[in-house]
């Protein structure tokens, strides 16, 4: 971060302060450990925390002024009606004074692997900052934008949400150039309540978007193909099905833990390759491909990006342990990536057994069951061979695989995680393919964990 004055930050957020105020901030902080000379320290106030109660120590540390929504004895207060928007307008200010050229990315699932794909397509021409990890949230994304400086030149944000107008607030702080909205699933609808109101929540991303910033959006999804925008946006249109698209895929084929395929645009084709399974992946690539022709990056240069992609983490991480193929997907779970995540299992090498170990998707509402049930429905038709289950509602897939044909004897649930690790100890072989994927919560990998430890 580029040091600001003071003064300028109590005029962003509209604060009240009573001491002087010529003195620069060299950062802007909400956790006390990261505090140093020169820091601001917001007290941002969460479900089992409050930031005021901090307000000292980070004044103890070096912290030059606190933001707060009330005084506190013995620091120095900026007072400002909500420290959470405070963090939104210091940061919008200070993305206010960059002219990065910025790329807003959301959706119900896949957000993060097309935020990392863009990345490293607008970074073959552009010095990119981008959202770390999951950090796409209101707190998240602002700490994100204040990373800025002037050696850069553009930035690829994520923004996600549980609830209305949290995207129109990030939206309007980051003002981006280029917004790309990948799905309208299920996620967040006992919030939201309806996949309609899901798409009006991701539809924010306009909000603080400029006039004629170009929005790019996945047509096999039906509710974005369906979109109507009444301005001269331009709208580019993305898809692996319909070949009137801007830009779509043909020849897609699977090899090595990989997939390749050619790219379809206005000016050509090109061929690709990404270095992960699964079709949605494909479609995160075309997204990818999309930004780079909107931000004037030679196609040849864009494919390059995107063949530099890995997965990382808990999402779709692919791992070959004594013969034994793992793919471990559990950083969250919605009914669209885990049909996605069988996808990648059914085109997984596997000489022997493809064992599917799936637990529960959190947060679908009063039409859980229903949901389990319909990727229950998905596993009997994708090439697994053995459904292990774990969860609450989990024995709803088994309800569905063995509906649509999948064999009951090929089928248990679990309720816990240590009889689960103990009964696919027993099964799997060498040759075998696993996939494990459910919601965060589960803590499905803990499993994967427990039998990487009896290897």
């Amino acid at each position: 971060m580029d040091k600001l004055s003071l003064q300028e930050i109590i005029s962003a957020v509209h604060g009240s302060y009573g001491y002087p105020a010529d003195v620069t901030v060299s950062d802007i902080s909400t956790d006390t450990r990261t505090i140093k000379e020169g820091s601001l320290f917001i007290a941002l106030k969460g479900e089992n925390f409050d930031g005021h109660d901090f307000a000292v120590k980070a004044m103890e540390l070096g912290a030059v002024a606190v933001v707060t929504e009330r005084p506190v004895a013995g620091a120095r207060c900026i007072i400002v009606d909500s420290t959470a928007k405070a963090l939104l307008d210091a940061a919008g200010y200070y993305r206010s004074k960059f002219s990065v050229k910025v790329v807003g990315v959301t959706g119900s699932v896949g957000k993060t692997t097309t935020k990392d794909m863009i990345a490293l397509v607008v970074a073959q021409k552009y010095k990119t900052l981008k959202t770390q990890g999951n950090h796409n949230n209101e707190i998240g994304m602002p700490l994100t934008l204040l990373g800025l400086d002037e050696s850069y030149e553009a930035a690829v944000i994520e923004m996600g949400m549980s609830h209305e107008g949290e995207i129109s607030r990030m939206s309007m702080c980051c003002r981006p150039d280029v917004a790309v909205i990948t799905n309208i699933g299920v996620s967040h609808i006992e919030n939201l309540g309806s996949q309609e109101n899901i798409l009006k929540a991701k539809m924010e991303i306009l909000d603080g978007a400029a006039y004629g910033a170009p929005l790019i959006l996945c047509r096999d999804d039906k509710l974005l193909a369906g979109v109507q925008i009444h301005s001269d946006r331009k709208v580019y249109y993305y898809s692996i099905s319909k070949k009137d698209s801007d830009v779509y895929a043909s020849g897609i084929k699977t090899e090595d833990n990989g997939i390749s395929f050619t790219i379809n645009y206005k000016g050509g084709k090109i061929p690709a390759r990404i270095n992960c399974l699964g079709e949605h992946n494909v479609k995160n690539a075309l997204a990818a491909f999309c930004v780079g022709l909107v931000m004037d990056i030679a196609p040849e240069d864009i494919v390059r990006g995107i063949e530099q992609f890995r997965p990382e983490g808990l999402r779709q991480n692919i791992s070959v342990i004594d013969g034994v193929t793992y793919i471990v997907d559990c950083y969250n779970a919605a009914p669209d990536s885990m049909k996605a995540s069988l996808s990648v299992l059914s085109q997984a090498k596997a000489e022997g057994k493809r064992i599917c170990v799936l637990a529960d998707m959190l947060e679908l509402g009063k039409n859980a069951k229903a949901y389990h049930k319909t990727v229950g429905e998905y596993a009997a038709a994708s090439k697994a061979d053995v459904l292990y289950c774990f969860g609450e509602n989990a024995e709803c897939y088994i309800d569905g695989a063995v509906k649509k044909g999948f064999p009951p004897e090929k089928c248990r649930h679990f309720d816990s995680r240590e009889k689960l690790a103990e009964a696919l100890e027993s099964v799997i072989e060498k040759g075998d393919a696993v996939l494990f994927k459910g919601s965060r919560g589960m803590k499905l990998e803990e499993v994967f964990d427990a039998l990487r430890k009896e290897k």
